[in-house]
């Protein structure tokens, strides 16, 4: 489980380390600096996230202690948790109020426990969340828990949990209460805002089992099972009791097999991800390597004059190429402008369509449809809109990087033969794929996993969390008091400034798009003048310090070859081991047959 996925990310960083010393041996400084501060380290710091999500009086907070394994957060009968909780990781217990302003403030251990619904604390409206640090053997395994405020009905959940937390999560742990499974409006939460975006990563668990017998927790969980299957193909569902687990009977409490699920499914869908986009990117690192120690065993022979006119012939020729590199980038501007001027007429087209439709929905519905729906249809409408608009736009944007891509790779192909001319040998242009990009979600990651699927799942996110809260401050205690001729008003109003919200939104997500690909090119364009320009400098510096004959030099470079061979079938077997032959992960060990 995590302690495989554990030793497996241990090789992976011991054979980046091995690739990163080896560059920057041969010289190539540049490239030892990106593997050792963005591959090396970014697998270092990476957590798994998990969610916990469920109406108050499900034993939430119970729960969350019982993974703890301590009573670290408040419980009740009435709503308790007032703040988000994040939890990680620490020798000694701390905590620290982070306010919406950004600001922090360390407070008491102690205090975690006052921030709860009715207390003296600072409101949920100027704290974003509390950091808790505790060492939990759960958190040990560099899995951070995220514990959301309980609500009377998922519906008023907060939107930064449902649009932000949830999508970025590795897995949500969904909480039913075994005394009232699978309320309508946890049904509803779950079709309208939480299986669209987050279907493959829910795991289902019944609360407060130890109030059936065995006969009917059999019973209740075939009836759960199957009302869920009509929502999620194959739910994954665990009863546990978190009280139990607290008074030290982990056996009977159901617990153990629920965080055994968790650290598999983290280990096996999440982790292997993680790993194997690193060593996709080392390996494309080790091929541009490979062309730095050409360039240095070619200037083995070479003087340090004629060294520094090779230097200021690639030099130049980078120089000439900046204009092909600025054709490309205006390009990207001009197509990109487009993109965002019909996104913005479209917006303003669907509100003055909502707008219009607005009174005659409103004079058909009841008072107390009013009240209770009508925001409801608002933000439903509004997500309906914001998912099929991001779909078209990153369809568009996807278009848009494989053109570029196209001509990246013919740009690279001259390159090549322009570096091989100033080299006086043969060097191959480096091969321009769509997975090879950097792993923190870059384009041309995008593009191996489907841009159009991935970009708009996080459009949609960013601009739903703009938007709700704004339909909500519109009808939170609003529409209970206001007319039907008010409410045509509000309506349309709401729909307006909840616009204005997701325009700037959408402007923002498609530039930063655009800035991805644009530094792409540039990286593209110029990688191979680089690194050779990087590795010849060194040699060249090299050579005014010592006397080393041009036999050493070339000696030294078959070294260095087969040091990059060995590294590099290293980073392979690697990547290849992630799966064992019938296509599962190779980090764990099989699922049993029967859980929960």
């Amino acid at each position: 489980m995590l302690e495989r996925f554990r030793s497996k990310k241990g090789d992976v960083t011991s054979a980046l380390t091995d690739l990163a010393t080896l560059a920057a041996e041969v010289g190539a400084t540049s490239m030892a600096g990106r593997i050792n501060h963005e591959l090396i380290a970014k697998l270092e710091a990476e957590r798994f996230h998990l969610v916990v999500v469920g109406e108050f009086n499900h034993g939430k907070s119970t729960f969350v202690n019982a993974l703890l394994g301590a009573p670290i957060l408040p419980v009740g009968v009435t709503p308790t948790t007032a703040v988000i909780h994040h939890l990680e990781y620490a020798e000694t217990p701390s905590a620290k109020v982070v306010y919406s302003s950004g600001e922090e403030q360390p407070i008491e251990f102690s205090d975690v426990r006052k921030f709860m619904v009715g207390s003296d604390t600072p409101s949920a409206e100027s704290v974003a969340h509390l950091e808790v640090f505790y060492p939990a053997l759960l958190l040990r395994e560099r899995i951070a828990l995220v514990d959301t405020p309980g609500v009377n009905d998922l519906s008023l959940q907060r939107s930064d949990i449902t649009y932000s937390y949830i999508p970025r999560s590795d897995a949500v742990l969904f909480l039913i209460d075994a005394g009232q499974p699978l309320k309508e409006s946890e049904r509803v939460f779950l079709q309208d805002k939480l299986l669209g975006q987050s279907r493959d990563k829910i795991v289902f668990v019944v609360t407060k089992r130890d109030i059936w017998s065995a006969d009917e927790q059999e019973e209740a969980l075939r009836y759960i099972r199957g009302e869920l299957a009509k929502l999620v193909q194959n739910p994954v569902v665990f009863a546990v009791s978190a009280d139990q687990a607290l008074r030290g009977e982990a056996e009977k409490s159901g617990m153990p097999e629920l965080v055994a699920h968790l650290t598999r499914f983290l280990a096996e869908e999440r982790g292997r991800i993680m790993l194997d986009n690193a060593l996709g990117e080392a390996l494309g690192a080790a091929e541009t390597l490979r062309k730095g120690i050409v360039a240095r065993r070619r200037s083995a022979t070479m003087s340090v004059d004629e060294l520094t006119r090779r230097i200021e012939l690639l030099e130049q020729d980078l120089a000439g190429h900046a204009s092909t590199i600025a054709e490309r980038r205006a390009a990207i501007r001009e197509e990109v402008a487009a993109i965002r001027a019909w996104a913005r007429r479209d917006l303003d087209r669907f509100v003055d369509d909502v707008s219009a439709q607005i009174p005659a929905i409103v004079d058909a519905a009841s008072g107390d449809d009013l009240k209770s729906h009508l925001a409801a249809f608002l933000e439903k409408t509004l997500a309906d809109w914001v998912q099929a608009e991001t779909k078209e736009i990153a369809l568009a944007l996807e278009s848009l990087a494989e053109r570029t891509i196209a001509l990246v790779r013919e740009d690279a192909h001259d390159v090549g033969s322009r570096v091989s001319e100033a080299l006086g040998q043969s060097v191959r242009a480096p091969r321009v794929e769509v997975d090879t990009f950097r792993y923190d979600v870059g384009v041309v990651a995008l593009l191996t996993l489907g841009l159009g699927f991935m970009f708009s799942n996080a459009l949609l996110g960013g601009l739903m969390f703009a938007a709700a809260p704004v339909l909500a401050v519109y009808f939170k205690d609003k529409i209970q008091t206001e007319t039907r001729a008010r409410a045509k008003e509000l309506a349309p109003q709401a729909l307006r400034d909840a616009a204005l919200e997701i325009g700037p939104r959408i402007e923002a997500m498609v530039a930063e798009f655009t800035e991805r690909l644009d530094a792409w090119v540039v990286s593209a364009g110029e990688e191979l003048h680089r690194e050779v320009i990087e590795v010849l400098s060194a040699a060249r510096d090299a050579r005014e310090r010592s006397s080393r004959s041009s036999a050493d030099e070339l000696a030294d470079c078959d070294h260095r070859d087969g040091s990059l061979d060995t590294t590099r079938d290293r980073l392979s077997v690697l990547r290849a081991s992630l799966w064992t032959p019938d296509g599962r992960t190779a980090l764990t060990e099989p699922e049993p047959a029967f859980a929960g």
